[in-house]
């Protein structure tokens, strides 16, 4: 009997997408006999598919400086013990464990130390502008790179060498929620603000504004109201009122709700990137600049009545299975060039 794939996943520990969207993969690995180990500064999620947890230690308190090196990476402070002890620690996980692959979800320093163990690497793409010389670098020594928006969205991420942007597989949507099934009719219902625990894309203010203004419930989730399985409340919602941070997305687009959809301030503009992709597209979604309308009533009823099921080429419920694929295809030594899995 052959040895199962072992897959360690770096998870960054901002917000909780980075977080879902491994569990989802994971959950993918774990149907098909993969034995999944996650490494991150996060605190240890117990779940069924992570056979370990590998705690890293923190490289960003302190005073750090010289972060980038003159520029050459992200994020490495100079003599800073977190850091070299999280790097230590990757090391000494990888020689003892041997993966077959490790996925990036995302860190171009994690990635490129562990390709230079010579371990294979899956390198999580986002939207934006990554002509920067660390992405450039990190994202070609990938062995594969994945992208959790559709084909049909175009090319979301700008600045790479055509030989590296060739290489993304957009694998679509990544949700962890099961995509809705039963088919959604317009009404006066209610709207859900959905926010992040990575920063949101409107102020508390205009929050206020927006639930005085509507003409119907306002339900806010975010930061200060955190549901960590929003499902039910997106069952609920006739407009979800959104970030255009890929999991969110995924999760509102695996609801089929219409949405108002709002770029938060990122780095790379890497919300912008994708709001833009949302304006041309036919997605059921109305983007606004800032969370500010002087008709929210006709907006509202607007976007309310938009098909959902437009959502289906966002997020078509696969996406997970596209990323295992691909995972399990440089696991085992095959190398995805492009394509979709």
């Amino acid at each position: 009997m052959s040895a199962p794939l072992r897959v360690g996943w770096y998870v960054h520990h901002h917000g909780h997408g980075h977080l879902h969207r491994a569990l989802a993969v994971a959950e993918e690995l774990h149907r098909g006999g993969a034995e999944v180990t996650v490494l991150s500064s996060r605190e240890p999620t117990a779940h069924p598919a992570v056979a370990d947890w590998v705690e890293l230690p923190r490289d960003d308190d302190g005073s750090p400086h010289d972060v980038t090196a003159g520029g050459v990476l992200h994020w490495v402070p100079r003599h800073h013990d977190g850091l070299l002890a999280r790097s230590a620690r990757i090391s000494a996980w990888l020689e003892r464990h041997r993966p077959d692959v490790v996925v990036c979800d995302v860190s171009q320093e994690v990635a490129l130390l562990c390709r230079l163990h010579g371990v294979p690497v899956v390198s999580v793409v986002q939207a934006g502008e990554r002509s920067d010389l660390p992405h450039r670098v990190g994202l070609a020594a990938a062995d594969a790179l994945v992208a959790c928006w559709p084909p049909a969205a175009g090319r979301l991420v700008t600045g790479l060498p055509d030989d590296v942007a060739d290489r993304v597989v957009a694998v679509g949507g990544l949700s962890r929620f099961p995509v809705r099934t039963d088919r959604r009719t317009a009404r006066e219902g209610g709207v859900l603000v959905l926010g992040g625990s990575g920063g949101d894309a409107w102020t508390p203010g205009q929050v206020r504004a927006l639930a005085v203004a509507a003409d119907r419930d306002v339900r806010v989730l975010g930061r200060e109201r955190w549901d960590p399985r929003p499902q039910d409340a997106l069952a609920a919602a006739d407009v979800v009122v959104v970030q255009a941070g890929q999991n969110a997305l995924a999760e509102v687009a695996a609801a089929r709700v219409p949405a108002v959809v709002v770029a938060a301030e990122r780095p790379f503009d890497e919300q912008r990137a994708t709001a833009a992709a949302l304006r041309l597209g036919p997605w059921p979604a109305v983007v606004l600049d800032r969370l500010e309308h002087d008709d929210w009533p006709t907006l509202l009823a607007e976007v309310a009545a938009l098909d959902g099921e437009r959502w289906s080429a966002w997020c078509d419920g696969d996406a997970a299975r596209r990323f295992a694929a691909v995972v399990r295809r440089v696991g085992l030594r095959g190398l995805v060039v492009d394509g979709v899995a």
